[in-house]
């Protein structure tokens, strides 16, 4: 047996015990549920944050848990969650934004004297991927009428680190290389000296945009209505009930013919009918 072996056999195992605890306390505090198949995942990034701290054993890091929630639950979380994403990823949300919605509006907003609002929340925005390509899609379809508009976009998270990131707007160069080379040189900024291969987002991207912590089973301190609202890949980690008051709270903060997008993985949950089906994930709150 590897030395590795030993110390994950005998220091730093992680018992039936700890991990029931640990799936009570991450869906008690995000409506996550967590099963065996997440095991290995829980044990790799909890192993990390113990080793952060010093401690000798996951038994020790479930005491901590317990005696200093309060301090320790956001590292906990922040660990413990997945955030995967990707610039204009599963694109047809965009395109939809894009060649159906935002004609709709400017179309009857010219008509009008007033009312030139566009809100948009990124729900579950991740490192900030997703309001980036929705501020791209807003800029590139809108062009200069945008001045005449009040646009924001709001983006939330509950993990505070990702958030960080996304607020911060510069990335990696290899997250942008499957963007078209217009895009990149438009809305992309490339870094040199300590910064090179990294790029840092345009300032009228990151204008638009508004990032902040929120753990969405809470309170949200948030004013609609929204046009747009964001919620993809996050309910595939909710039980059924969760998932049902969820789409509620979305579908009270849209406006009449607002749009949900949710994940290509995901589903409505069958006892909601207060919205309209548009197909590819699209619901519609009816006008």
């Amino acid at each position: 047996m590897s030395s590795e072996a030993n110390v994950r056999s005998n220091k730093y195992t992680l018992s039936d015990r700890e991990f029931s605890f640990i799936c009570k306390l991450v869906y008690g505090s995000t409506g996550i549920v967590l099963g065996e198949r997440k095991r290995e995942m829980v044990y790799r990034r909890l192993m990390r944050r113990t080793r952060e701290l010093g401690l000798d054993s996951f038994s020790d890091y479930c005491t901590l848990l317990k005696n200093d929630e309060a301090s320790e639950l956001p590292n906990f979380t922040n660990a413990i969650t997945t955030n995967l994403t990707s610039f204009f990823r599963e694109s047809h949300h965009f395109d939809y934004l894009r060649d159906v919605m935002l004609p709709e509006m400017l179309k009857q907003q010219r008509r009008e004297s007033d009312g030139r609002r566009l809100r948009i929340w990124s729900s579950a925005c991740s490192t900030g991927e997703e309001p980036y390509s929705a501020a791209i899609t807003l800029l590139e379809a809108m062009g200069p009428e945008i001045s005449s508009w009040d646009v924001r976009i709001l983006a939330t998270d509950l993990d505070s680190n990702v958030v960080a990131t996304g607020s911060a707007g510069i990335y990696k160069q290899d997250r942008i290389k499957d963007l078209e080379p217009s895009m990149k040189r438009e809305w992309f900024h490339k870094g040199s000296g300590k910064n090179l291969g990294f790029v840092r987002v345009d300032r009228r991207l990151s204008n638009l945009i508004t990032f902040k912590t929120l753990n969405l089973l809470h309170d949200w301190p948030i004013h609609g209505p929204f046009d747009v609202i964001f919620c993809r890949n996050v309910m595939i980690y909710f039980d059924k009930e969760t998932q049902y008051k969820l789409i509620l709270r979305y579908f009270d903060l849209l406006r009449p013919g607002g749009v949900l997008f949710i994940g290509h993985s995901e589903s409505m949950p069958k006892e909601i009918r207060q919205f309209e089906f548009l197909g590819k994930t699209i619901f519609r709150r009816p006008e």
